[in-house]
């Protein structure tokens, strides 16, 4: 008999069919013998709807009633699941954030997990109680609703899983597991059966949509193991113990299954990116710093950064990236701070994507990056932008190579082939 924390996202929950559905994944795996907790995303496009409720009511809103408001939506399919397992025979009750209760912390529609008193969740559970529980919702020190942000019902889930010392945290989404690329470009795109926390940590943040990057840093944080698998199955296909989508897991575990480490892993892409250049910025010490420092204080993140070599007279052009939707916000900030600043003019870009390759691989071999370069040059394809970290490289091109780039790579890495690391 395993603990299991069971996660399913919007989609899933989309209208009573789905639910039903859901309702029969649940009750099967409880009655494997399991001890059972279901964690639920709102209905595909509630939320959306919440929020522009918000925004009709009140431009300006105030962010506690604002998360009222929105994770309201949770609340619905939570209590539906419940009555819809209940109506199956099985003993059920949804529990609200506050009823656990999750304490957060930081600031409304954006809050952090900073405990859960999980005592009597785990009593219900060793009760024989399937408890289901809205996800992306907790509760402040001032017994205020806060949300997680977008995605932050997968965060709940591993947080949970990690509060009730579970045996695993099976997410189920619209797709099967996470694939050595988007499968929708890649035909040839193989589904990967186990991938290490730090591994997902940045496929992740650089592009691919599984899993929101906070709830990969939780569980890693943590050591919950992981699962990710589809919703989308026939109600009487096997269970997830015997058809696993992909397990992420520590590099301990990793070693001890006695996987053969690719030299790459992945090929995620990220259409979200705009640059922005900054001519003839002073090349002298604080000059960088009163570019970022702004951006910072704004919450505008700020990805590959270049700082060509400095001009005869002493200036420097400056480039960098930050996410589309933040260029307008981006470039007025900086127009606002030319003088402090003191460049020339801005130059941006918002027709650029991010391609990269993740491995922790890459720790032991050399020329990852001379294979990416000779792949994308052959193919005629320029690097605008470079940026590394200790198991990737991303590089920005032109928005309408993405597809071309990530079909050249994953030949250019192997994965094409089937070995014994992918499904």
């Amino acid at each position: 008999m395993a603990r299991i924390v069971m996660k399913f996202g919007g989609t899933s929950m989309a209208g009573s069919e789905r639910i039903r559905r859901v309702a029969n994944i649940v009750r099967r795996q409880q009655a494997a013998g399991h001890e059972v907790a279901v964690v639920v995303s709102a209905m595909a496009g509630e939320t959306d709807r919440l929020v522009n409720f918000c925004r009709e009511a009140n431009a300006l809103y105030d962010p506690a009633e604002y998360d009222v408001v929105v994770s309201s939506g949770e609340q619905v399919t939570s209590g539906l699941l419940a009555l819809t397992l209940q109506s199956m025979g099985c003993k059920a009750r949804s529990w609200l954030g506050w009823q656990l209760p999750m304490k957060t912390v930081e600031a409304h529609a954006k809050a952090r997990v900073d405990e859960i008193d999980s005592e009597a969740l785990i009593a219900a559970m060793q009760s024989g109680q399937i408890a289901v529980i809205p996800g992306f919702q907790g509760v402040s020190d001032e017994n205020r609703i806060t949300t997680m942000g977008r995605g932050g019902s997968d965060t709940s889930a591993v947080a949970i899983a990690a509060a009730v010392k579970a045996d695993r945290c099976d997410i189920y989404t619209d797709v099967d597991g996470v694939y050595t690329t988007d499968p929708r470009i890649v035909a040839k795109a193989r589904k990967l059966k186990y991938v290490t926390y730090e591994e997902m940590l940045e496929l992740a943040s650089v592009g691919a949509k599984v899993l929101q990057t906070r709830s990969v840093s939780l569980a890693m944080k943590e050591n919950v193991r992981v699962q990710v698998l589809s919703s989308f199955i026939d109600e009487n296909a096997p269970l997830a113990d015997e058809i696993p989508g992909t397990m992420i897991v520590s590099d301990d575990e990793m070693e001890e299954l006695h996987m053969e480490r690719q030299l790459v892993t992945g090929i995620a892409h990220d259409r979200n990116e705009a640059r922005i250049v900054l001519t003839r910025v002073p090349d002298k010490p604080g000059a960088v710093s009163s570019v970022f420092g702004p951006l910072a204080e704004a919450s505008i993140n700020v990805d590959m950064i270049i700082q060509n070599v400095g001009r005869d007279k002493g200036e420097t052009d400056v480039t960098f990236t930050v996410p589309q939707a933040d260029l307008a916000r981006a470039q007025a900030l900086l127009e606002d701070k030319r003088d402090a600043i003191g460049f020339n003019r801005i130059i941006t870009d918002a027709h650029v994507a991010k391609v990269s390759v993740v491995g922790v691989g890459m720790k032991s071999h050399a020329g990852v990056a001379a294979t990416m370069f000779k792949a994308l040059a052959e193919r005629g394809i320029n690097v605008q932008a470079i940026s590394t970290s200790e198991i990737k490289v991303s590089v920005l091109i032109d928005e309408d190579e993405v597809e071309l780039a990530v079909r050249v790579l994953h030949t250019a890495y192997g994965l094409d082939r089937v070995d014994d690391t992918v499904a």
